[in-house]
């Protein structure tokens, strides 16, 4: 049994989808507070536009389930992910299991000179019937750039202390 279906039994939302993102950043910072930062996933809601973030069960640690709503004027899309795997202070896995976003994403960082950390987040998303695999590359370059956008200001605030 993989380590995604003995965490909450989460069958083909574990299994990659087509849509496929991935975003990447240099931090001025050591990896063990890049990750730790990564982590503190309420403050999240600070360098990604329009979302909140909260714990809806456990620590936030392996097994939690965490819901991250972004909401632009009446319009909110709601993601719940389940962390699957925390190999601190190098890999994060979530599983996106929700209504709408489902598929698994990580989050790696790699120890580079001088205390420089290599963050990368690569998602693969399922797209929902027809319609979804039609409009992808359309919201693809949207969605890279808004990966790149909130993690060049994660970046940001870790290299100004504001995070963790």
């Amino acid at each position: 049994m993989s380590e995604t279906e003995q965490v909450g039994g989460l069958g083909d939302a574990a299994r990659p989808g087509t849509g496929e993102v991935t975003a990447t950043v240099i931090v001025n910072a050591p990896a063990p507070r890049v990750f730790a930062a990564f982590l503190n996933w309420e403050r999240q809601s600070e360098w990604i536009p329009f979302t909140k973030v909260r714990v809806v069960e456990g620590d936030g640690g392996e097994g939690s389930l965490i819901e991250a709503v972004t909401a632009v004027g009446p319009a909110a899309l709601r993601d719940e992910f389940r962390v699957v795997r925390i190999d601190a202070p190098y890999e994060l896995r979530v599983v996106h299991c929700g209504n709408v976003l489902r598929g698994p994403g990580s989050m790696r960082c790699t120890a580079m000179g001088g205390d420089r950390t290599q963050v990368v987040m690569h998602e693969w998303f399922h797209l929902p019937g027809p319609v979804g695999k039609l409009a992808w590359p359309v919201l693809w370059p949207g969605s890279k750039l808004g990966f790149k956008g909130a993690l060049k200001k994660f970046g940001r605030l870790v290299e100004e202390g504001k995070l963790p």
